[in-house]
């Protein structure tokens, strides 16, 4: 290392949590009597058409998509920030699970209601869409495991079958402009857009 370069001191640490900066996401389920649940998500990559996701244990998504296999993908931009945080406190579990009780959770039925978001009919799947949402991906469940080392969660992986998108974000025909779309991020808790862009890789394709 040149003598110009700055040495960062560094500490070991035992954090609580671990998001470090992920996408949000509101995954809509279908409960048993045909009404949406929509629960946000704060870890969550894709690659291909496979999305992978960590879900509470007890929740009534999980419990969702066990019994349908099906599922939709959205992904809010910044702008949906406070509609996330409406949903945060809510599950839609009855009764509400012991452990969310301890963390302040409540029961609300009507998701859409309480979020001020709008329901989107989808095409190959059940669950509807949020249309506020620019992204929304229609998905097939196809593994659910626990990790035998975190065991309050589930590890979700789907496959997606449809990809909706804002008009306005896409180019070319199919792709979607990394200088009209960002995502929200989930970043220790809080909540952030993307920054100024930095440059691109090699592969990118606009």
């Amino acid at each position: 290392m040149g003598n110009d370069t700055h040495i960062p001191d560094i500490l070991t640490i035992k954090p609580k949590i671990l998001y470090y900066g992920t996408p949000v996401i509101l995954l809509n389920t279908l409960n048993e009597d045909g009404t949406v649940n929509i629960s946000p998500i704060s870890s969550s990559w894709a690659l291909g058409d496979c999305i992978v996701m960590g879900i509470g244990l007890g929740g009534k998504a999980l419990e969702n998509v066990e019994r349908t296999h099906e599922c939709v993908v959205n992904i809010p931009g910044p702008s949906l920030w406070r509609n996330v945080e409406l949903l945060a406190p809510y599950t839609g579990k009855s009764p509400v699970p012991e452990h969310k009780q301890q963390h302040g959770f409540s029961y609300h039925k009507d998701k859409y209601a309480i979020s001020e978001l709008t329901p989107l009919e989808s095409e190959t799947v059940q669950p509807t869409r949020i249309l506020e949402c620019p992204l929304q991906i229609e998905a097939v469940v196809k593994n659910i495991r626990i990790p035998e080392h975190s065991p309050a969660f589930a590890i979700l992986e789907v496959q997606a079958v449809r990809v909706h998108a804002h008009k306005e974000m896409i180019v070319d025909g199919e792709y979607i402009d990394p200088q009209k779309w960002s995502p929200l991020i989930y970043n220790f808790r809080h909540y952030f857009g993307l920054g100024h862009p930095l440059g691109k890789t090699f592969r990118a394709e606009l």
